[in-house]
């Protein structure tokens, strides 16, 4: 499963990267995933390959499942493997995050490094304090949300927002005003019974073997290996939307 970055427009890609990556293995399934529950799979005891966002992954992965290793995607003003969330407004406001300040915030999800806990921490400690919460399920439903003037605000996940940018003219509507701190990347994660090291050597493999294009679509940029550390030294907030 690819499904954190995994919008219809790089579903081909992605399919294509899953079978060169299947190809240096050796074995798994035939497809992708799409059609099960987010946590189901990554629990799975029969989960060849996944990708995990930060949050789930230190509150309650990291010890049910092996890390492979994290894609480093090139973000802007992130080290290797990192990546950040922007804060997203409509164009032509205002660019100032205090302006922000009891307007409406929309958020993917409670279990998203990138569009809660990220966003969340950085807007407390700017003094930012919603007075509204939309959770819209997805980072491109939240941008949708801002443009019909639904949500005034959201944290969006920089390669998401990248995403977005190649494929969905809604950016077009929007302005990055501020971007929170980085921390660690989206793992690649595999069932304890999986071999984490072949793993790791086929995904390296299929990054070359896809071709500059689908690299490209996809913003793949190489592997990182990141310190457990890292992920379980992110503050979680404790702040509840209303």
């Amino acid at each position: 499963m690819l499904g954190m970055y995994d919008m219809p427009a790089i579903q081909p890609v992605n399919d294509r990267y899953w079978q060169a990556i299947r190809d240096h293995l050796g074995h798994g399934p035939a497809r992708l995933t799409r059609d099960m529950d987010y946590f189901e799979m990554w629990e799975s005891p029969d989960l060849v390959l996944g990708q995990t966002c930060g949050l789930p992954y230190r509150s309650r992965l990291h010890d049910r499942v092996q890390k492979i290793a994290t894609p480093d995607y090139a973000l802007d003003g992130c080290p290797a493997g990192h990546y950040r969330s922007l804060i997203v407004i409509r164009a032509g406001e205002t660019p100032d995050i205090a302006a922000q300040n009891g307007r409406r915030f929309a958020y993917n999800e409670t279990a998203s490094q990138s569009g809660w806990a990220g966003p969340t921490t950085f807007l407390a400690a700017s003094g930012v304090t919603p007075g509204q919460y939309l959770g819209t399920g997805g980072h491109l439903k939240s941008a949708h949300a801002i443009a019909r003037n639904e949500a005034d605000f959201a944290g969006i996940d920089a390669l998401t927002w990248a995403l977005i940018r190649d494929h969905d003219p809604v950016a077009d509507g929007l302005q990055v005003i501020a971007a929170t701190p980085s921390t660690p990347g989206l793992p690649y994660i595999c069932a304890p019974g999986q071999d984490a090291a072949a793993l790791r050597a086929a995904i390296s493999a299929a990054m070359a073997d896809i071709g500059a294009a689908d690299r490209r679509a996809l913003h793949l940029n190489g592997l990182t290996d990141i310190p457990l550390e890292d992920y379980l030294n992110v503050a979680t907030p404790t702040v509840q939307p209303v």
